[in-house]
């Protein structure tokens, strides 16, 4: 199905563009979210008269969305998770956690802008990277922690994970060196 593009479109082309593209692309996508129009005589006509608009808006949609990355680029958000030992997460981070955490602190975020190439499953620092725009991204840190100090430690920069095997690590050779100076290892002998 051939379309005419009323916004630039990812890896498809930009405002103004006919290009051909699947049907269900279009009947599904493009067309219901308003990114296009089917490229008929009549609809040809119409963007050209009415391109100048189309044209402002997009402009001014842009320059929102700039202002809106601005105040978002690299900041940091803190998501409170349950973990196993091991720092996996007991489910996931989505997009619409990730927009709840920025809607907390103020932000205005919906779910579709999140980019989220994996899912997130473990503690820690993750990036994440939020499409406000077709021509505009930006980037902001998810901190993944199981407590809000274990959020501060791991934006410090330390590994919470590897910290605490090296805690259990130490105690267990304290527990031995103990067990073997006079615990356990260490035989009395009685005297009849």
């Amino acid at each position: 199905m051939k379309v005419i593009l009323l916004e630039r479109v990812e890896r498809l082309g930009g405002l103004g563009d006919v290009v051909s593209v699947r049907d269900g692309f279009a009947r599904n996508f493009l067309l219901p979210q308003s990114k296009a129009l089917r490229a008929t005589e009549g609809n040809l006509k119409v963007f050209e008269a009415q391109k100048a608009e189309i044209e402002s808006r997009n402009a001014a949609a842009r320059a929102s969305a700039s202002r809106a990355a601005e105040r978002l680029d690299g900041k940091s958000y803190v998501l409170i998770r349950q973990a196993g030992d091991s720092g996996q997460l007991y489910g996931s981070v989505t997009a619409r956690d990730v927009t709840d955490a920025i809607a907390a602190e103020g932000g205005r975020v919906e779910r579709a802008m999140v980019v989220l190439d994996k899912p997130i499953k473990t503690l820690g620092l993750h990036t994440v990277k939020l499409r406000l725009h077709a021509e505009v991204a930006t980037t902001v840190t998810i901190n993944v922690a199981r407590s809000a100090d274990e959020a501060e430690r791991q934006a410090r920069g330390e590994d919470v994970i590897a910290s605490r095997f090296e805690a259990d690590r130490a105690s267990d050779a304290e527990a031995a060196a103990d067990m073997i100076e006079g615990g356990a290892g260490a035989q009395e002998s009685f005297e009849n």
